[in-house]
């Protein structure tokens, strides 16, 4: 039986390149994108001739509305596809006061818009199908705003809310989503960011989140939280969120609220 090929957004490097490199050592055919075409060429080539494969490249940047529709065109399009790596994104530095109108543009374009976008442009497909998987690449960052990342992780938060919605509606119709939630990561994403993590507490190497992100993908978790090292937490803030909606009677406002 033949593999699903798997679709890899921010490929080129960190998270997205190591996925490459898990996904073509199991058997899949790959499609491989991101920016930076000369990596993704060399990449590309290394896994092909490590791996019995194919390697297609697709350079793209994902807040470019013409890239953004090809890899668009690509998910619709191509029926070997039957997993989405939604990892591409960027994170940011300095305090909210101190971002400028582009750069926060440029940060909802790829970790909220490009994200989304390419998720609804397969799903359909993969509802046609019955089946197909949808990784999509959150943070620890968006449960926590007292980490001060406030526009990153609100992105973030998105991601994990989008993936669960999106398990409400497309898991009857046999549709995998998954949201990953990384902690402090070893990659190149703060670098990019102008972050400097030289005195920063000890993070995770790349290959052992993205091994246990692949773990968690096996055992079809909705959510996957590789530093999490007491899961009950996760169970236990989920099931606190629904007693919390069973609470919520809209026909009238509390009664605290009523008196002064």
């Amino acid at each position: 039986m033949t593999k699903a090929s798997v679709l890899i957004t921010g490929a080129s490097a960190g998270i997205g390149a190591v996925y490459a490199e898990r996904f073509a050592r199991r058997g899949h055919d790959l499609i491989l994108v991101a920016r930076d075409q000369n990596r993704l060429e060399e990449l590309a080539a290394r896994l092909r001739q490590e791996n019995p494969v194919s390697v297609d490249v697709l350079p793209a940047d994902l807040t470019v509305k013409s890239d953004l529709a090809a890899v668009e065109a690509r998910l619709r399009e191509d029926t070997r596809i039957g997993i989405l790596i939604n990892n591409a994104g960027i994170a940011q530095t300095g305090g909210f006061t101190g971002q400028t109108p582009g750069s926060i543009e440029r940060l909802i374009a790829l970790n909220v818009t490009a994200l989304t976008r390419l998720a609804s442009a397969v799903a359909p497909r993969f509802a046609d199908a019955g089946g197909g998987s949808i990784v999509n690449i959150s943070s620890i960052v968006g449960l926590a705003p007292e980490f001060a990342m406030t526009v990153y992780g609100a992105t973030k938060a998105f991601v994990l809310f989008l993936s669960q919605g999106m398990h409400v509606e497309l898991s009857s119709k046999g549709i995998y989503v998954q949201a990953v939630l990384p902690a402090g990561t070893y990659t190149e994403i703060w670098e990019r960011a102008g972050i400097d993590i030289t005195h920063a507490s000890k993070m995770m190497d790349v290959g052992e989140l993205v091994d246990a992100a692949m773990t968690g993908f096996d055992r079809r978790e909705l959510v996957t939280i590789p530093p999490l090292h007491q899961a009950e937490r996760w169970d236990v803030l989920d099931a606190s969120r629904q007693g919390l909606l069973s609470d919520i009677r809209q026909e009238e406002a509390a009664e605290r609220y009523k008196t002064l």
